[in-house]
């Protein structure tokens, strides 16, 4: 989690905090072969240099993205969860839990799909 305190320092708001908090810490345990960094200013893990899922934080919501991809693969899950999505990401808003088997498929989803990626993007 060192890699996030800097990060995690910047938000305001406590309980946004923790919960963001919570879900890194989350991942971290459940994935530990996936490479935890910062970049654009935003938390992310990697596996072998290429994205597997990012987070950001805005006022009503924390933002996940799994890619376009991922979005549309799991985009009637993502409703049912309660959460709201565009092209790019997915709104958690912060009043609501976090759909942790959800975060599961989607990670391990891009962990699969991207086995043989050789780029940090999809193409």
């Amino acid at each position: 989690m060192e890699v996030f305190k800097e990060y995690l320092m910047s938000i305001a708001n406590s309980q946004h905090r923790d919960r963001m908090e919570d879900v890194l810490g989350w991942i971290i345990k459940e994935f530990p072969n996936l490479v935890p960094k910062i970049a654009w200013n935003q938390p992310m893990f990697t596996d072998h240099d290429t994205f597997i899922i990012g987070f950001s934080t805005a006022k009503l919501h924390m933002a996940v993205a799994p890619e376009k991809v991922g979005i549309n693969r799991f985009s009637d899950e993502i409703v049912q969860a309660g959460y709201d999505y565009t092209k790019e990401l997915i709104r958690i808003r912060w009043d609501i839990l976090v759909d942790y088997s959800l975060l599961k498929k989607m990670i391990e989803f891009n962990i699969l799909d991207k086995a043989e990626c050789s780029t940090f993007w999809r193409k």
